[in-house]
């Protein structure tokens, strides 16, 4: 079975994004760079909700990054009721249920699926037991108020640390299995 991954990028103090939505202070090294090449490379399925969508079909589509090219090749799903067309290149609209949509995706076969971003859908997938690990980057900033990036989770969601790294940028990356089942004291 597939894994479900997700992955972002958070403020010290929580947040994967600024009030409105703005993420220019996201920092990513070299180091970093050759990470998220690795990760990209490791999944065949890039998740979507429809705010991350826009942002990233805006800028992937026409960047020169070296992780361009990745990130374009990549099929890719985005979960919205409210869009019509979907004009970044292997990307796929679908309007139903996430979660339902999810666990059947899991069940076939393929490499690991990542949501990137998409704070709400990331929240769904893990209230619903769907999501496998989470690698978290933490950015050396505190912004004092932002979007927080897990909302509405109703049970603790325990957590097994598997692997962290520091990066130059001072970005840290904690890379978490999610324990299903387990009680804190387990």
């Amino acid at each position: 079975m597939r894994k479900l991954i997700v992955q972002e990028m958070v403020s010290l103090d929580g947040y994967f994004a600024g009030l409105q939505g703005e993420i220019d202070w996201h920092q990513a090294d070299e180091d970093y760079v050759s990470y998220a090449k690795s990760f990209l490379q490791s999944v065949d399925l890039l998740l979507f909700g429809r705010v991350t969508y826009e942002l990233m079909a805006a800028f992937w589509p026409l960047a020169k990054h070296e992780l361009a090219s990745i990130m374009n090749e990549r099929e890719k799903i985005v979960f919205s009721k409210s869009l019509t067309a979907a004009h970044w290149p292997h990307t796929r609209l679908v309007p139903e249920d996430a979660c339902e949509e999810v666990a059947r995706l899991k069940g076939e076969a393929g490499q690991d699926i990542a949501v990137l971003g998409s704070g709400s859908l990331a929240s769904s997938l893990l209230r619903a037991g769907l999501v496998d690990e989470i690698q978290l980057t933490v950015v050396p900033i505190v912004l004092g108020r932002g979007i927080p990036l897990f909302r509405d989770i109703r049970e603790p969601a325990l957590l097994q640390l598997v692997h962290s790294e520091s990066y130059p940028s001072g970005n840290v990356l904690l890379h978490y299995h999610v324990n299903r089942g387990l009680s804190n004291g387990a």
